[in-house]
Order: C-alpha cells, then sequence, then structure tokens
C-alpha cells in the first residue's frame, strides 16, 4: 500500500465510525499519547483497555499508536531522547549515536540510566504535545467530512425528488 492509499485508508476509518465525533477524535489521541509514551511492543496492551473504559474509539486508540512503527522509531526515538537529554542531563549523549542504536530493551538498558530516563521522559513530553494536537485535528477533520457528506446526500436526495 502506498503511503497516500495508507493515509486515505486512515480518513476513511475515521470518518465511518459510528461515534461522535469527540469520542473519535479521543480514540485517536489517546493512541497517540500511548504511542508516544509507551514503549514498541507494549501499546496495543494499553490502549485498546482504556479505550473500552473510556468508551472512545477502539479503532482510533489502536490505529493511533502507530505513530511509532517499525520505521518511524528510528528517527522518533533518537530525537526524543536527544532532546531530553540536552534538556536535563546536559547533552552527553550525540545523535549519531542514538540515530545508530538498535531501539531494543537490551540494546537501551545498555546505554545506561541516563538514556532511560531520557527516553520516556522524551517519549511523555512527545506524547503531551502530541495528544491535543492529535485531538483537535481529528475533531476537525471528522466533523467537516461528516458535514461534507451529509450535505451531498441532501443534494442527491434533493435531485432524486426533482426527477
Amino acid at each position: 500500500m502506498s503511503l497516500s492509499g495508507y493515509f486515505r485508508f486512515l480518513k476513511r476509518k475515521m470518518i465511518r465510525d459510528r461515534l461522535p465525533p469527540e469520542d473519535v477524535a479521543a480514540g485517536w489521541a489517546l493512541g497517540v499519547f500511548v504511542g508516544c509514551a509507551v514503549p514498541f511492543g507494549l501499546q496495543l496492551l494499553i490502549s485498546i483497555p482504556l479505550a473500552m473504559m473510556m468508551r472512545v474509539s477502539k479503532i482510533g486508540a489502536t490505529l493511533g499508536t502507530l505513530i511509532t512503527n517499525p520505521v518511524s522509531i528510528f528517527f522518533i526515538y533518537p530525537a526524543q531522547t536527544f532532546v531530553v537529554n540536552r534538556l536535563l542531563f546536559g547533552g552527553s549523549l550525540t545523535y549519531s549515536k542514538l540515530a545508530a542504536t538498535e531501539w531494543s530493551w537490551h540494546a537501551v538498558r545498555r546505554l545506561g540510566a541516563e538514556v532511560m530516563a531520557s527516553f520516556f521522559l522524551g517519549g511523555f513530553l512527545l506524547a503531551i504535545i502530541m495528544t491535543p494536537v492529535t485531538y483537535f485535528a481529528v475533531k476537525r477533520f471528522v466533523v467537516g467530512a461528516r458535514a461534507r457528506r451529509e450535505r451531498r446526500d441532501l443534494a442527491d436526495r434533493e435531485e432524486g425528488e426533482r426527477r
């Protein structure tokens, strides 16, 4: 599937979710929060039960976690670790060393407590930034797309009545 096809798939999932736009957006925001704050591989174990408890979009909570995926973690994880390491620990890590890291539990643990702390705090910082952005963007998109579809359906019904 191409990247544009993947984005069309995501848009269809957002619009067709039968929940109110606020609940769709909350599910996606929850998924993005978990995708940023929780290490890759554990995210669905957390996002789906939380979505069920909160009664928000389970589809959004699942797909939102894909912000971190097998491709993006090689960009996101080094960046979040590097930024927090610079801010809190004086920047003892270089980005090139972090970019060359394997990003498995074993590799990160081997780099030490400073890297672990930078990694988790960086993920939480990214989650704090991305969660409201996701919520408002998805809500706006869903409300707009549903309104356009409703106007189109109304125009089609009126056209059918004229015939």
